[in-house]
């Protein structure tokens, strides 16, 4: 599914005449403006899964948070702009094939990252109630309780669970709802699932920064079959030769001047990895 077509950035000719026009204030930056533009990156035309790669600084981050300013996409963490943001923003122009889904949106490392935190944070709080419930469990297991009226009740089935179960089960019912038993990577993976539904356009900053390998793997055929089966369209900025070697990706190299779509095995990143493992090639047929 297609729903974002091009989307155009303000060209040299563009953002001079722009800063010609505020050259009498004062400022050390006028980020985003010459970012994109000294690489020659005016447009960029999607497919389902299109791919922005380019190391720190290059300005596939900027992309897409730019794109995602400009769609009024959905997000969870805020980030910081400069004082020109929005006025870059408006001199950008998008084609879209279809109406975009509302519950399109863009998923940066900070939103994985928060929500991990929250995760742990929730966890800690969990160990402090699971301390109190070991000892509400002592005590009524102990107990010399005896029922006296129907305002005991509650007390009395408290009771009656301390006696009839261990002191492990009797906790894990009380916090059954609450108890997260996973790794990062695997809240990280299960943040991304909750996130991307049917039907919708994801910008997707760096999302291998908190899955291993084998995650990235599983995420892959995530987004592939996201794409095929229930009418997604991706737009990703990566490194990982996990993602980057996607079946029917469109790859924009932000390290090249001027900007262009790249098969993803003549990447740099792509390269370093596979002389490595060519260096070690003897080690692996020895196993």
């Amino acid at each position: 599914m297609l729903y974002l077509e091009s989307f155009s950035f303000p060209d040299d000719e563009m953002e001079f005449d722009f800063l010609l026009s505020i050259k009498r204030q004062c400022y050390t930056s006028f980020y985003p403006f010459k970012v994109l533009s000294g690489k020659e990156l005016n447009i960029l035309n999607f497919e389902p899964i299109t791919i922005l790669y380019g190391g720190n600084g290059s300005g596939k981050t900027t992309a897409l948070n730019v794109i995602s300013e400009k769609l009024n996409l959905v997000r969870d963490s805020r980030f910081n702009q400069s004082n020109f943001f929005s006025d870059y923003v408006n001199l950008c122009y998008c084609s879209l094939e279809r109406e975009l889904p509302n519950h399109s949106r863009i998923i940066t490392s900070d939103d994985v990252f928060d929500y991990m935190l929250n995760v742990r944070m929730m966890n800690e709080g969990i160990d402090v109630k699971r301390e109190e419930l070991f000892e509400d469990y002592l005590d009524a297991k102990y107990s010399s309780f005896k029922f006296n009226s129907l305002n005991d009740y509650e007390q009395l089935k408290k009771v009656n669970q301390a006696r009839s179960k261990t002191q492990s089960k009797f906790v894990r019912n009380h916090l059954i709802e609450n108890i997260q038993e996973h790794s990062n990577g695997e809240n990280a993976f299960l943040y991304f699932m909750e996130k991307i539904e049917e039907n919708g356009l994801y910008l997707l900053d760096e999302p291998e920064n908190s899955l291993s390998p084998e995650r990235q793997l599983e995420f892959v055929k995530f987004i592939e079959d996201s794409v095929r089966f229930f009418g997604c369209q991706f737009i990703i900025s990566t490194h990982s030769p996990f993602l980057l070697a996607m079946r029917a990706a469109k790859i924009y190299d932000l390290d090249e001047n001027p900007v262009k779509p790249k098969p993803w095995t003549t990447l740099k990143n792509v390269q370093i990895y596979h002389q490595f493992f060519e260096e070690h090639r003897k080690d692996f047929e020895a196993k």
